[in-house]
């Protein structure tokens, strides 16, 4: 295979952002064997069986990202699931992280490694139990390239290649300095990002350091910044999603829900007073992050060289909510004889919410550390590569005083004594609100340790073919910790999450694969992989992918394989552990017409211990067609099927089956009040369990294109489209609903010109529906969200051969999120509310 169409090969399949123009089209030597994410066998060119994306150095300085969750949220193949800091808030259990999730299967499906290999999880698990790497651990100015293989591959990786592999290949061999300054702001609210890094390395044939320092900053923008994109309560527009829990109370006097005499008419909803609690959040918490990498080799003997990577990370970030919430579950009481108490008689606080001490603020701290040591070399033709590595991660949320935490015990005491006034929207005493507050600790750790030996060749020879094999075995050692505060534990906080989680295991696993040449276009890769999990058993899982080459610009690829995905530790370990989400008390509505609308319910989350792994099935099948020197197109159409999801009961149809009952044990109510059948929503007990399936199949299809206007420059076009035809989730379908569009795009242009260039980039996501029907109890119609198209532009300018200038400006037309009249009245899952952000930064190489 020729230079030229291994560069063009490249270009085919690294659409994401551009071209990954790094192979130089005039060279005369021969390729180097190089090992591609989804097989640990070297081959000749790219032109596998898997369809690999590559993000290069290049296009991440393109992009106008300074931070990895930024840059891979705009991936096509990204889809629902993509957790991150964009508008992260006091109910997520893993505030300041993020994470990537391919094809809409959550980011527990989505193996992420480094440098090929697998990292310590976050401490703090995503929807309670949702486990992942926390990509924002990860600096971009350390990063060579990015290669994102949408294919399962378990029977290469193991757990968790359900969706797919993000594997991050940091930037070593460096030789010299370079200084990178950015900085940048929103044209509209106040929000800005400061990025700093630098890259040192020097080293010869026989050794190399690279050392990199990286820090990022940004301001946080708050809803109260964003107009109608802050707010919950429009009227106008249709939406109100106020809480129930409101400032002025609602109480309970001689057994009838009144509201507080001071809440204002237009607040009233069925009976109950309620709050906006909108404008307390934030669209972009606070962060700050700083890195450091080192990556060392030294080669002992022509069959032997060691290596190093060391890495340490350090991330703060801020999460802020409302006032904290406080419902008839808190068992607030006022006495007739109370000083402020209008009633005349004990009364029962249902509803109130502490709008005296401020909102809630969650402070987030996580700091990372991973040590790779290892040999590698060639013997006898044989590529060997034997390493061990040691990961951790810790995270610690803490609320001090005066950060909005309360404490019902040390409140009620308050208000027995007539020093707190809870009725009439009153704001107390600061020393009384002292008196009510409190600070609290969450703390989280997970540990990974790991010790991995594999080889590659040529095996053996049957006539002219030449199979060649890898193989591997590995040893690895996990465990996670994550304790709430005490005061959690004993029902004296309320208005966040409380998780507790606290398991280990170890794994050993051992996997082979071959790569048969059956014809010089035709050849046949086989794989497999055991792993033994000490907490459940073992699992084999076997895959096969072929590529046929029947012209030498055009080849047909495809693969098929099983998949598994492990119990995460947070889900074999979870204990105890409350959310709380919204939930419609239809019965109450319909026996006694008391229609309080969608209130925050206590529900509380088990595992139940004897959790099986996950089950996948994969298939692929896709075309690579190199039209001519400038133009080639790939088309993949894939298949993912997942059985024995683990997954909670859905709280919807919890409460079909036992909200109903006065009695049961499952769903818990307070005793009726008088006249009522049924009383007021206490607790529903919840589990999760191996109950769930999802299946999804589509299109993925990238192209580029050269265009030389030769005295004009160079000017390159790439497009990387997917398209779901269908998702389904226990055979209810989703696709095109519920933050699953069927298309997203990206295109960009890039034109070089001298020491000029220019790159455009357009972002498209595709209209859907707002709304999935869950059980029968819902009502509420569907509404379509319109598509959104953005535009990115950048210019650079080479000042010389050491330094570049960069300017640019991401959402070029200052374009709103496709309004929906839900919630903050666009999709916050799927749409991001930065506004037009205006950007520049400087290079210095020396």
């Amino acid at each position: 295979m020729n230079i030229r169409k291994y560069s063009l090969t490249a270009v085919a399949v690294s659409m994401v952002l551009g071209h990954a123009a790094a192979v130089a089209q005039e060279q005369e030597s021969t390729v180097e064997r190089i090992q591609v994410t989804g097989s640990n066998i070297k081959r000749n060119d790219l032109e596998g069986a898997a369809p690999v994306q590559v993000i290069g150095r290049e296009d991440i300085d393109r992009s106008g990202f300074a931070n990895l969750q930024q840059l891979l949220e705009t991936l096509p193949a990204a889809g629902n699931g993509t957790f991150s800091t964009r508008g992260n808030n006091q109910d997520s259990t893993a505030n300041g992280g993020a994470a990537i999730s391919l094809r809409g299967f959550g980011p527990d499906a989505t193996l992420v490694l480094i440098n090929g290999r697998r990292v310590a999880s976050s401490a703090f698990a995503e929807g309670i139990v949702n486990s992942f790497v926390d990509i924002n651990n990860i600096p971009v100015a350390a990063i060579e390239r990015i290669e994102i293989l949408k294919d399962g591959a378990s029977a290469v990786y193991g757990s968790d290649a359900v969706a797919g592999v993000v594997n991050v290949i940091l930037r070593k061999n460096f030789e010299g300095t370079e200084v990178t300054i950015g900085h940048g702001g929103t044209t509209g609210p106040s929000y800005e990002e400061t990025n700093f890094s630098l890259l040192w390395g020097t080293g010869d044939d026989d050794s190399n350091a690279t050392v990199i320092l990286d820090y990022f900053k940004n301001t946080g923008l708050m809803r109260n910044e964003v107009g109608i994109y802050g707010t919950v309560y429009q009227p106008e527009n249709g939406i109100d999603g106020r809480s129930s829990s409101g400032f002025p109370g609602t109480f309970i006097v001689n057994g009838v829900l009144t509201p507080d005499t001071a809440c204002p008419a237009s607040s009233i909803v069925n009976n109950v007073c309620r709050y906006d609690f909108g404008p307390s959040g934030a669209v972009l918490p606070t962060a700050e992050r700083i890195g450091f990498m080192f990556q060392g080799s030294q080669k002992f003997s022509d069959y032997a060289e060691g290596y190093i990577e060391l890495s340490a990370q350090h991330n703060t970030s801020m999460a802020f909510g409302a006032a904290t919430p406080l419902g008839r579950t808190a068992g607030l009481t006022v006495g007739a004889d109370h000083p402020n108490n209008p009633y005349g008689s004990d009364i029962i606080i249902n509803n109130f919410r502490t709008v005296d001490a401020g909102s809630r603020v969650w402070n987030i701290e996580s700091d990372t550390l991973r040590l790779v040591s290892g040999v590698r070399g060639t013997i006898s033709d044989w590529d060997y590569d034997i390493s061990a590595q040691k990961g951790r991660s810790k995270s610690l949320q803490s609320g001090g005083i005066g950060d909005g935490w309360i404490r019902v015990d040390y409140l009620q005491n308050e208000i027995n004594a007539g020093r707190y006034n809870p009725f009439g929207g009153t704001i107390n005493d600061p020393d009384v609100v002292a008196a009510i507050s409190t600070s609290l600790v969450r703390q989280g750790e997970s540990h990974m340790t790991s010790f991995s030996a594999n080889i590659a060749g040529e095996a053996f020879t049957i006539g002219d073919i030449t199979v060649q094999m890898a193989a591997g075995a590995e040893y690895r050692e996990e465990d996670v910790s994550d304790k709430p505060d005490e005061q959690f534990e004993r029902g004296l906080i309320f208005g966040t999450e409380a998780i507790s989680a606290q398991a280990a295991r170890d794994i050993t696993a051992a996997y082979i694969e071959f790569l048969i040449p059956l014809t010089d276009t035709f050849d046949v890769t086989l794989a497999g992989r055991a792993d033994d999990y000490s907490d459940f058993g073992s699992t084999t899982n076997p895959q096969i992918s072929v590529s046929w080459r029947p012209l030498d610009n055009f080849s047909v690829r495809g693969s098929w394989g099983k998949g598994f995905r492990a119990p995460s530790l947070a889900q074999i370990g979870l204990g105890p552990s409350q959310d709380s989400p919204l939930v419609d008390d239809y019965y109450r509505c319909t026996s006694d017409n008391v229609c309080e609308g969608e209130r925050e319910r206590s529900v509380i989350y088990t595992s139940d211990g004897v959790l099986q792994p996950e089950e996948s099935t994969t298939w692929n099948v896709g075309v690579v067609w190199q039209i001519n020197d400038a133009f080639d197109v790939t088309a993949d159409v894939w298949s993912i099927k997942q059985d024995n999801k683990i997954d909670q009961n859905p709280v919807e149809n919890i409460y079909a089956l036992e909200c109903n009952n006065q009695a049961s044990v499952i769903c818990q109510r307070f005793d009726p009040l008088p006249g009522e059948t049924l009383g007021q929503l206490d607790k529903i007990y919840n589990i999760y369990v191996n109950l769930s399936s999802q299946e999804a199949s589509g299109i993925d299809l990238t192209a580029g294109y050269k265009i030389n206007l030769e005295d004009m420059g160079l000017v390159k076009l790439g497009l990387d489209w997917s398209y779901i035809d269908s998702f389904k989730k226990d055979n209810l379908q989703y696709a095109g609903e519920l933050n699953y569009p069927q298309h997203r795009g990206r295109a960009t242009a890039d034109w070089t010109f001298g020491d000029f260039g220019l790159t455009a980039t357009v972002q498209y996501i595709g209209e859907f529906e707002s709304f999935q029907a869950l059980s029968v109890m819902e009502s509420v119609e569907a509404t379509m969200v319109d598509s959104q198209t953005l535009l990115d532009l950048q210019g650079r300018y080479n000042f010389n051969d050491k330094t570049v200038f960069t300017v640019g400006v991401n959402n070029l037309f200052d374009t709103d999120p496709p309004f929906t009249a839900r919630g903050y009245g666009y999709v916050a899952e799927t749409h991001g509310l930065r506004g037009q952000y205006v950007y520049g930064s400087v290079k210095y190489r020396f």
